[in-house]
């Protein structure tokens, strides 16, 4: 199990995988700049940690939306916050580093997990 403390709320590599391509999902990276220079999950949205609850308004709560950052830990906890808020939020368990070693693809194709 992740850090998440609710395994209903989050979501595998595959799983969202799914949720994206079947447009049921929007997908935020909330890591540092650098992290997502270095790759990030393709069509994704980026949202640094830092400014989530004041653009917390700019993230549709029409379907739901998976956080990431690079191991689950940051997004775990804003997953939780969001669906304290009402929104529809996952956690994508083991963050992009679960998504990297499940095959799934980073933009760049040459994209990495950076260090934290």
């Amino acid at each position: 199990m992740g850090v998440f403390p609710d395994p209903d709320r989050e979501v595998d590599a595959a799983q969202a995988r799914r949720m994206m391509d079947e447009q049921a999902a929007q997908v935020v990276d909330l890591r540092e700049q650098h992290e997502r220079d270095a790759g990030h999950i393709p069509d994704d949205r980026y949202l640094n940690i830092a400014r989530v609850a004041s653009e917390a308004d700019s993230i549709r709560g029409d379907r739901p939306v998976i956080f990431y950052c690079r191991s689950g830990m940051r997004s775990g906890m804003t997953a939780a916050a969001f669906n304290s808020a009402g929104w529809d939020a996952y956690n994508l368990q083991g963050g992009l580093l679960a998504w990297a070693e499940s095959g799934q693809p980073l933009d760049p194709a040459d994209g990495t997990v950076a260090e934290h």
